[in-house]
């Protein structure tokens, strides 16, 4: 790829001397408890075994969690956490973590209550956040202290919305050419693809169940794994697979081991997959599954029973165990961040053992 062009570093990071300095002073700590106060809990299994610390993050006093939903990392190795808030009285959606869990800022104060996906990426050694936000329904590109570069609504061209009632983002995958998708996975269940000037190209999906068709295209990622074709891999959530389109649109076939998949990072050969019932899935480059972290079919069950009203009962949370994982990505250690849609938030830190 020319140097020119943008890098897909969305929810990774490279080493450098600041992220180096802070990992090696402490990967975990602030925060990262867990209830039982004992030896952290595992999951997983082999070189993919992780060690789960609950609650990482100090917060400012200025934020308190809401729905905690999006996740990615800086090539300085700051950590960006996005959350949902309810509540009446305004803070900011995003707040920008240390590697050992110190909160360093937030901003986004214009995003309360639309706090959704926040993605990464490097163009031309400048980094710059791409936001969803479904309650201003836009897509908003800002730099890492949130200056704003644009804001897109509803994309006019494809004459497939009426207004922007029919239009919630949720998450933006990137192409290598700089291009960039977006997954309208709240609203009427498009893909919009936009060149490297963001501007449209083409449109595809829609509503449905069959080859081509979504229903809430929740999380992106622009599969180019050694060894494959270059794909838009898409976490077709509701209808519990994910879907292959090929970079100008066209299905391609679907991975089906999945119950309920919110987004995607990917980290060398191995896909990781949260899902929003209660575990992460870790896929290899065939993608076939290599584990299920925290896969407990009765705790599952617990989860989604009783109207899933087990995310707003903090004290039912179990070390070890997952309640609705809706973000998650790795670091350059392998380790993983994961983001979970409960109420009052809980961001958590994998630790790799294995």
């Amino acid at each position: 790829m020319p140097a020119s062009q943008p890098q897909s570093t969305r929810r990774r990071f490279l080493q450098t001397s600041v992220a180096a300095a802070a990992a090696v002073a402490s990967p975990l700590l602030l925060h990262a408890d867990n209830k039982s106060g004992g030896k952290a809990k595992t999951v997983g299994a082999g070189e993919h075994t992780y060690e789960c610390h609950h609650y990482w993050g100090e917060l400012p006093k200025s934020v308190e969690w809401g729905a905690t939903h999006g996740v990615c990392i800086d090539q300085a190795g700051l950590i960006y956490i996005k959350h949902q808030h309810g509540g009446s009285q305004p803070m900011d959606a995003i707040v920008v973590f240390d590697p050992t869990g110190k909160a360093v800022r937030s901003f986004g104060k214009q995003y309360h209550g639309g706090g959704h996906g926040i993605d990464i990426r490097n163009e031309a050694g400048q980094e710059f956040l791409y936001l969803s936000d479904v309650k201003n329904r836009q897509v908003i590109k800002t730099d890492l202290l949130g200056d704003v570069v644009w804001k897109k609504d509803f994309p006019q061209e494809p004459g497939v919305y009426k207004d922007a009632s029919g239009y919630r983002p949720t998450n933006v995958a990137f192409a290598p050419d700089g291009g960039f998708y977006i997954g309208d996975g709240y609203g009427s269940h498009y893909i919009h693809q936009y060149d490297k000037d963001a501007n449209w190209v083409r449109t595809w999906g829609g509503a449905g169940t069959e080859p081509g068709k979504l229903r809430t295209p929740h999380g992106m990622w622009f599969d180019n794994r050694p060894g494959r074709t270059p794909a838009l891999a898409v976490a077709d959530r509701a209808n519990a697979r994910l879907q292959y389109f090929s970079p100008t649109g066209e299905h391609l076939g679907f991975v089906n081991d999945l119950l309920f998949p919110a987004d995607i990072d990917i980290q060398g050969e191995v896909m990781l997959v949260p899902d929003l019932h209660a575990r992460l899935t870790l896929l290899d480059k065939d993608n076939q599954v290599i584990t299920h972290l925290g896969d407990d079919p009765q705790w599952r069950a617990a989860v989604l029973g009783d109207g899933m009203k087990m995310r707003k009962q903090r004290d039912r949370w179990l070390d070890g165990k997952f309640v609705h994982p809706h973000d998650a990505c790795f670091d350059k250690d392998g380790d993983i961040y994961v983001t979970e849609w409960v109420e009052g938030g809980r961001v958590s830190f994998l630790k790799k053992v294995g």
